[in-house]
């Protein structure tokens, strides 16, 4: 276990950041932190980086209560970007992962090894004033990182890349989460949650509102809607016949009068089989799939039903 958190509470006066949140990951995971803005993700972030104290609870790492020496260990890559300008950009790597307990020769050596890795040599005897944002961006990158750290912060890591270096930067997670590093990733991409989180902890005014895998959350908000493809001469006593059983509506008539699309809705005791097997009896099936709610209509269900109440 990298990280426990136990019933961890912050308050600013009278508004409560996080209320009793508590959540572990595993090494060499990706865990997905979500929420709306104002849900307490930021929060948590700075707690986890020792930049505030929480209130109430307590932190471990490798299995051992967070302390200041820590920091040292964890990586943080704030959604609120910010370099030295006064320094170049070589410069500041390395300085930055000295104050992370990195001697000054192998802090050199990292800096080079991430900046041909990137294919941004040119960029060491720069100002900070003279990159893009992109290129900006892949330095704040790998300033987290250099250090080597066990737990790594990612704040919005795709904000300002073009969807090439937003691939990179992907790759480049995943390749620390191989490598054993616990990964994790505040983002409103939900296509980069779908395709890189183990599990996804979504917060809502100030508390957990579900913890999981994609695959859990996916099975806990299923549609139980298919869709399907069917040719026949017989439509009507289909549906006289699914009525018996079903909801279902007519979507398209395709390419035939006598070529169909269906949308069935099962209820909890229904069988797919049961129901493929009734359309086989009237109909020729050309295909049959299960209508998937996105992570992202989830992710907006979610947050609207919890506002609500």
């Amino acid at each position: 276990m990298v990280l426990k958190l136990k019933n961890i509470t912050k308050s600013y006066g009278e508004f409560t950041a996080l209320n009793d949140v508590s959540f572990s990951m595993q090494k060499g995971t990706i865990l997905g932190l979500l929420g709306p803005n104002g849900a307490g993700k930021t929060t948590l972030m700075r707690i986890l980086n020792q930049i505030i104290l929480p209130d109430l609870g307590e932190i471990y790492l490798d299995g051992k209560k967070l302390n200041a020496n820590d920091v040292c260990s964890v990586g943080y890559l704030p959604e609120e970007r910010g370099l030295y300008k006064s320094m170049k950009v070589g410069e500041q790597v390395i300085y930055l992962a000295r104050l992370k307990g990195v001697s000054k020769q192998e802090a050199k050596s990292r800096m080079i090894y991430w900046f041909e890795k990137f294919e941004i040599m040119d960029l060491v005897d720069k100002g900070i004033q003279e990159l893009s944002k992109g290129m900006a961006q892949k330095v704040q990158f790998i300033i987290a990182v250099v250090h080597n750290p066990k737990l790594i912060i990612l704040d919005e890591p795709f904000s300002g890349f073009d969807p090439l270096n937003s691939e990179i930067i992907a790759r480049e997670i995943i390749d620390l989460k191989a490598r054993g590093a616990a990964v994790i990733l505040s983002t409103h991409r939900m296509e980069s949650v779908e395709e890189m989180c183990d599990r996804i902890v979504l917060f809502n005014n100030s508390k957990i509102i579900f913890e999981g895998s994609p695959i859990d959350l996916e099975k806990k908000y299923k549609t139980d809607i298919y869709e399907i493809g069917i040719r026949t001469e017989k439509m009507v006593a289909l549906k006289s016949h699914l009525d018996l059983y079903y909801e279902y509506e007519e979507i398209v008539t395709d390419l035939s009068k006598d070529n169909q699309i269906l949308r069935v809705r099962l209820k909890e005791k229904d069988l797919t089989g049961e129901l493929l097997s009734r359309i086989m009896t009237y109909a020729e099936i050309l295909f049959f799939s299960e209508i998937k709610l996105t992570m992202r209509a989830i992710f907006m269900n979610l947050i609207s039903n919890q506002s609500i109440a």
